[in-house]
């Protein structure tokens, strides 16, 4: 039987950045689509319906939150997991991030690309 693979929906500005969890994520087994904004963001958890999301806070077009409120109000989106990704670390940042419904709240200069990949795998419950 083959294992499923699980789909990431990495919504992230820096190109760059993206690129390195990117190709950590696919190193890992993940299918990994990519936005560069959050208008594209969304529009890919509605397409694609990922099994989690990683949310930057500073995007263009449409920023992480509100991202956030959109995929929480939308019935077919609401239980994806979505784990925020950025370097907003205030934290009434990290408070709203949570009580908007995000599983989890990384600050992209604490964590290593592989220590979000673990962080993602506890998220989905993949041992």
């Amino acid at each position: 039987m083959t294992k499923k693979q699980f789909v990431v929906l990495l919504v992230e500005d820096d190109t760059f950045l993206a690129n390195i969890y990117k190709t950590k994520f696919e190193l890992e087994g993940f299918k990994v689509i990519g936005a560069e904004n959050g208008e594209l963001g969304l529009k890919e958890a509605k397409k694609k319906h990922p099994d989690i999301i990683l949310l930057d806070i500073l995007l263009p077009k449409m920023d992480g939150f509100t991202v956030l409120e959109h995929l929480k109000s939308e019935e077919d989106l609401k239980d994806i997991p979505v784990i925020m990704l950025t370097n907003l670390g205030q934290k009434d940042d990290v408070e709203k991030g949570l009580a908007l419904g995000a599983v989890d709240y990384l600050i992209k200069a604490h964590f290593k690309p592989s220590e979000t990949v673990d962080k993602v795998k506890k998220a989905l419950k993949i041992s």
